[in-house]
C-alpha cells in the first residue's frame, strides 16, 4: 500500500513538472538567459555582430566618470519620476473619488473617463503634440482665453518635462479603475459610523477611504515607479527625431541606452546602463517595501 501511494506521488510530481516545463523552458530562455548574457556582456565591448571582448568594469567606468549625457539622461528621468509618480497618484485618487459618488449618469462618465485606456499610446502622443502647439494648440488657445501665454511646450527645454508629466497625469485611468474598485470595497457601515460620530465628509475621506485603500496605494506607487524608470516611447515620438530635444531636455534613460545600443552599436555599454538601472529601481522597491508597515493598513492585521 505505502509503495502504491508513492507511485501515485511520484506519477503527480512528474504531471506537475510536465504541466509546468512549458513555463520553465520560457522563463531559461526569454528571462533567465537573457539576464545573465546581458550581466556578462556588460563586462564587455559587445557590438551586436562580431566583438565581444573583455573589459572589465571600463563601461561603468566610463559611464560614471567620462559621460555627460549618462547624468543628463538620469537627471531628466529622476525629474520625471519626482514629479509625475505623486501627481498622477493624487489625480487618481481625487478622480475616483468623484466617480465614486452615487449620481445619476455616474457609470457614464465612469466609461467617459476609462476611454484613454483603449486608445493607442504613439496615437495619444501625437494628438498631445498637436493639443501642446505653441501657435495653433488647444491648450494655449484655452489658456489664451484667460490672458495667459502660454509656453512652447515641447519646443522649450524648461517646459519639454512638464509636458510629458501633463499628458501622464491625463492617462490615470487604469489606477482610477483601481482606486474606484478599493473605494467601492470599503465597508458602508464604518461610513455609517463615522456620520453618527459628527464626522463630515472630508474625515470620512481622510479617516476611512485613505487607510483602507493604502495597499492599491503602494501597489500603484511601486509599478508607477518602476513604469517612470522605464518612459521611452513618449520622448522617441515627441522629441525632435527621437534624439530626446530640445537641449537633451526629454533625452530619457531609456533612450539614451536605446540609442547607445542600436544607433552606436555599443551593446556592452547600453548593457551596463541597464544594470545600473535594475539597482536603482530594486534599491527604491526595497526602500518601498521596508517603509510600507508604517503606513499600508490592510484589513484584519493586527499591529
Amino acid at each position: 500500500m505505502g509503495k502504491k501511494r508513492l507511485t501515485m506521488r511520484r506519477k503527480e510530481s512528474i504531471y506537475g513538472y510536465l504541466f509546468v516545463l512549458p513555463w520553465i523552458i520560457g522563463f531559461l530562455a526569454f528571462t533567465a538567459g537573457p539576464l545573465v548574457f546581458s550581466f556578462m556582456a556588460s563586462f564587455t565591448n559587445y557590438n551586436i555582430t562580431s566583438r565581444m571582448d573583455f573589459i572589465g568594469v571600463e563601461n561603468y567606468q566610463g559611464l560614471f566618470t567620462a559621460d555627460n549625457l549618462f547624468w543628463t539622461s538620469l537627471w531628466n528621468t529622476l525629474y520625471f519620476v519626482a514629479f509625475s509618480v505623486p501627481l498622477t497618484t493624487i489625480g487618481a485618487i481625487l478622480l475616483s473619488a468623484l466617480l465614486n459618488q452615487d449620481i445619476p449618469g455616474i457609470r457614464f462618465f465612469r466609461t467617459l473617463y476609462y476611454l484613454p485606456a483603449v486608445l493607442s499610446g504613439v496615437g495619444v502622443y501625437l494628438l498631445w503634440m498637436q493639443l501642446l502647439d505653441p501657435g495653433t494648440g488647444m491648450v494655449n488657445l484655452i489658456l489664451g482665453w484667460f490672458n495667459i501665454d502660454g509656453p512652447n511646450w515641447l519646443f522649450d527645454p524648461e517646459w519639454t518635462k512638464p509636458s510629458l508629466i501633463l499628458m501622464k497625469m491625463w492617462s490615470v485611468d487604469g489606477s482610477m479603475l483601481l482606486y474606484l474598485a478599493s473605494m467601492q470595497g470599503v465597508s458602508k457601515s464604518l461610513y455609517e459610523a463615522a456620520e453618527i460620530d459628527g464626522a463630515n465628509t472630508w474625515k470620512q475621506f481622510r479617516h476611512i477611504t485613505l487607510p483602507m485603500i493604502t495597499p492599491v496605494i503602494f501597489f500603484d506607487v511601486v509599478t508607477s515607479l518602476i513604469g517612470g524608470f522605464q518612459i521611452f516611447q513618449e520622448a522617441y515620438v515627441m522629441s525632435s527625431n527621437g534624439e530626446g530635444g530640445p537641449a537633451n531636455s526629454l533625452l530619457f534613460y531609456n533612450l539614451y541606452m536605446w540609442r547607445q545600443a542600436f544607433e552606436n552599436f555599443n551593446m556592452g555599454y547600453a548593457m551596463a546602463m541597464s544594470w545600473i538601472l535594475f539597482v536603482i529601481v530594486f534599491v527604491l522597491t526595497l526602500i518601498n517595501l521596508k517603509l510600507a508597515p508604517r503606513w499600508v493598513h490592510y484589513e484584519g492585521e493586527e499591529k
